[in-house]
């Protein structure tokens, strides 16, 4: 029986003053980690963010975890996004005047969660980190900020996971660190990872691929 956890359909974007962006159609399963691969200006960012629920299509629609996103107003599209989609940037994004552990906390928070402390610190502990709870993120390597922004994006056991970019700076031999990293934490959180990229190198460590062109 299907179960899709991204479903969408004649999705379009257009910037003021540019052309119109259509995309594939796409449908993800659940579990089952997916590429999304092109080159710069091919539209990965933009896709990504129409599938995140952070831009709106021009046309054609978005479904998660069966929900119409454009169904929803901003303040309840807020509200699902913290629930049922994690994102990874390419840059943490921690609140630098706050420790580790209270980035963490505070995104349970705002997605209307009760603040487990001991599930913190269980996956900061898969991670590597759960010697760094009341470091701040100054204090933190850049792969130990990387490790943290996975921490607080899968926190909230999220339908989806989107990684962007997460390798393209990395040598051969981190990148698969990290690629192992992502799915592994992904599959025992039970979401599904999406990885948007231009790195060419990982494109066979996936059985599910959408190439942009």
């Amino acid at each position: 029986m299907s179960n899709p956890i991204v479903s969408t359909e004649q999705l379009s974007f257009e910037y003021p003053d540019a052309n119109s962006i259509a995309f594939p159609d796409i449908h993800i399963e659940k579990g089952q980690h997916t590429l999304l691969l092109g080159d710069s200006g091919t539209g990965k960012t933009t896709l990504l963010n129409m599938l995140g629920g952070l831009s709106r299509p021009k046309t054609g629609h978005v479904k998660i975890n069966d929900q119409d996103l454009s169904l929803l107003s901003t303040s309840k599209l807020d509200k699902f996004r913290s629930q049922y989609i994690g994102f990874i940037f390419q840059e943490a994004h921690l609140l630098k005047n706050l420790t580790l552990l209270e980035n963490i906390k505070l995104a349970q928070s705002l997605a209307g969660k009760k603040v487990d402390v001991n599930q913190i610190h269980q996956v900061l502990k898969l991670l590597q980190l759960d010697h760094k709870t009341a470091a701040y993120p100054n204090e933190l390597s850049r792969g130990q900020l990387q490790r943290a922004a996975i921490a607080r994006s899968v926190i909230n056991k999220p339908a989806l996971l989107i990684a962007d970019e997460p390798t393209a700076a990395l040598d051969d031999t981190n990148t698969n660190r990290v690629l192992e990293l992502l799915m592994d934490i992904a599959d025992t959180a039970g979401s599904t990872l999406l990885i948007t990229t231009h790195d060419k190198r990982i494109k066979d460590q996936f059985s599910k691929m959408y190439i942009l062109k």
